[in-house]
């Protein structure tokens, strides 16, 4: 008994160490055909994830990857938002990440020459447009909008 409780144990965290290395365009795949409600939580994982990628890119002086990456994020924040205001739920969790990234952008922003920024204080102009549009729909007084 002992050793089908161990060997379960070595299972389940094995598969959970396999689930954490999913790639951005990974979770992005898998939220295409994931149910409405669920698609919010995965797109913001995705977008998390490059912008740990672009973070990465910046560091290393890789100027153009990052600024693909910025698009990326970019692209994963609009369908985050989307699928969110479609489906009516996870509203606030949605608003809290696109915060959270583009708090990140801003401080990556500052951290680079003038001639790089422009990419992603784009992206987090986007994003604010975003979690505006986000916070409009969550305390508007008709709530089927």
């Amino acid at each position: 008994m002992r050793i089908y409780a161990i060997c379960l144990l070595v299972l389940a965290v094995s598969l959970a160490a396999f689930a954490a290395d999913e790639t951005a365009a990974q979770l992005a795949t898998r939220a295409d055909s994931a149910p409405l409600d669920q698609q919010p939580a995965l797109y913001l994982r995705a977008a998390h994830l490059q912008l740990k990628s672009a973070d990465a890119h910046y560091d290393k002086g890789k100027v153009d990857d990052a600024a693909n990456d910025i698009k990326l994020i970019t692209e994963y924040a609009d369908k985050a938002a989307d699928t969110s205001m479609r489906s009516g739920k996870k509203l606030k969790d949605a608003e809290i990440g696109l915060r959270k990234i583009s708090s990140r952008l801003t401080d990556i922003q500052h951290s680079l020459s003038f001639d790089d920024q422009a990419p992603v204080k784009a992206c987090t102009e986007h994003l604010e447009e975003l979690r505006t549009k986000l916070l409009a729909r969550m305390f508007s007084k008709d709530k089927k909008k």
